[in-house]
């Protein structure tokens, strides 16, 4: 099993920055990637960035050159920092781990940008 908490959401301006942190606890030892996905009122969660037990990267073509995904040495810790948002932004961030047999879920964090 792995909880999951993330912290960092919240109403930034059009232009602004947020930096979204999820700190993984359990067995954490079994995780092969860490990612973030976003579900933005009425539509489909959909992946924003994630980032593999190794450190690859990949990212959603929508966030590119302005989102950042990152992680601590230990792999408990897994950071967006998301700079130049954009109202289109908007949506509940959501911390996701994938394990061989499943993934496991945060509980979700409001991010809104708006003037």
């Amino acid at each position: 099993q792995v909880q999951l908490v993330e912290s960092g959401g919240g109403l930034v301006q059009p232009g602004g920055s947020l930096q979204l942190s999820c700190a993984a606890s359990g067995s954490t030892n079994s995780i092969v990637t860490m990612g973030w996905y976003r579900q933005p009122p009425g539509k489909q969660r959909e992946l924003v960035a994630s980032i593999t037990r190794s450190g690859i990267t990949s990212y959603a073509d929508s966030v590119k050159g302005r989102f950042t995904i990152s992680r601590d040495n230990a792999k408990t810790l897994v950071y967006l920092q998301m700079n130049s948002l954009k109202p289109d932004d908007t949506a509940v961030y959501y911390c996701q781990v994938q394990e061989p047999l499943r993934p496991y879920w945060g509980q979700g964090t409001q991010v809104t940008v708006s003037s």
